[in-house]
C-alpha cells in the first residue's frame, strides 16, 4: 500500500507536511475505501507502540499520523450520517 510506504518514509526523515497528510489518507480511501484508512490505522497503532518501547526520535510524527488517520475515520463516519 502506497500510504504505508509515505507514512513510514515521513516518520523516518521526521517531517511531514500537512497536505501530505490529507492527501495520503484520501488516496488510501481511494484506494481501498475505509477499510484501507482502518488498516493504515492498525498498522499506525501497532507501529507507533514499537517505536515507542525503542525511544524513536520521530515516535511523536508517528503518533501525529495515528491522530490524524483516527480524525479522518471519524469525519468520514460523521459524513456519512449526515447524508
Amino acid at each position: 500500500m502506497r500510504a504505508l510506504d509515505i507514512i513510514a518514509e515521513s516518520i523516518r526523515v521526521g517531517y511531514v507536511h500537512p497536505t501530505t497528510v490529507l492527501n495520503t489518507l484520501i488516496e488510501a480511501e481511494n484506494e481501498g475505501g475505509l477499510g484501507a484508512v482502518r488498516q493504515v490505522e492498525r498498522h499506525l497503532s501497532v507501529g507507533n507502540l514499537a517505536l515507542r518501547e525503542r525511544s524513536h526520535p520521530h515516535q511523536d510524527l508517528a503518533q501525529l499520523w495515528l491522530g490524524a488517520t483516527r480524525a479522518y475515520l471519524v469525519t468520514q463516519a460523521e459524513r456519512k450520517q449526515a447524508v
